[in-house]
């Protein structure tokens, strides 16, 4: 992990595919980039996301009475690939990607345009055993979680598996939490203390710029999805409010 807080911190907006609808996925994809993002999250809508708190839950709702499908997502996506330069990363929960088929999930999200995959409930044994070379096979990222419970060894191999990036979750909640441990000194000065191979990215309960600057003093970037998704949910003025509030945080 990099030490040097002159290096600007990367910033990666997530949002929710299909919201606030369902045809609106690749204009807010343009915006984020043009917006001044390094990357993004895409989430793929799921009716049971564990790891989500409340209003990321809500959007998954909405983005399936919408008609948000895994289909859909990557035919969105590959309308715009050759617009987009900054790395899109899909997140989502194993069940649907299974029911599409992993390798051809994989080999489609590949030809979208598509640069990494998270999936929390995914094993890693079984991701070593069973999907590790597919992924390698389509050029494909993937993305592991620790957790301030996460043990030094376990986050070594967490991160031995991992490409791209390792998502370091703020405190044990999901997403949004109100009470989240932002400045968690002891856990961020731990995970910056081993020697990972990945860059190490901070995300649940950003919501401002003052927190972003707190989370990222010790890891290379922080991941913002709640707030933002209330944006998308809440404002009828979404775009430009989208639009400022990456600005707030980049500038």
């Amino acid at each position: 992990m990099s030490q040097n807080n002159i290096q600007p911190k990367l910033l990666n907006i997530y949002f929710t595919a299909g919201i606030p609808q369902l045809e609106n996925t690749a204009e807010i994809i343009k915006l984020i980039q043009d917006s001044g993002a390094d990357m993004m999250e895409i989430g793929m809508p799921y009716s049971d996301p564990v790891a989500d708190g409340p209003v990321i839950q809500k959007a998954h709702e909405l983005a399936l009475n919408n008609g948000m499908t895994i289909s859909t997502l990557l035919s969105q996506l590959k309308s715009v690939k050759n617009e987009i330069t900054i790395p899109i990363i899909l997140m989502g929960y194993i069940n649907p990607v299974l029911s599409f088929g992993f390798e051809k999930f994989c080999a489609a999200c590949s030809e979208s345009g598509v640069s990494g995959l998270i999936i929390p409930d995914l094993p890693p044994i079984e991701f070593e055993k069973n999907y590790q070379q597919i992924l390698k096979k389509y050029n494909l990222n993937f993305t592991f979680l620790v957790t301030p419970e996460t043990s030094d060894e376990r986050m070594l191999y967490l991160d031995s598996l991992s490409s791209g990036f390792l998502y370091a979750v703020s405190s044990s909640s999901t997403t949004g939490n109100e009470n989240a441990v932002l400045k968690n000194e002891d856990y961020l000065s731990r995970v910056a203390s081993l020697p990972l191979k990945n860059p190490v990215m901070i995300g649940f309960g950003i919501k401002s710029k003052e927190d972003f600057e707190n989370v990222t003093q010790k890891a290379d970037g922080g991941i913002i999805g709640t707030a933002f998704v209330n944006i998308l949910l809440n404002d009828k003025d979404w775009r430009i409010k989208a639009i400022d509030f990456i600005n707030s945080i980049k500038n």
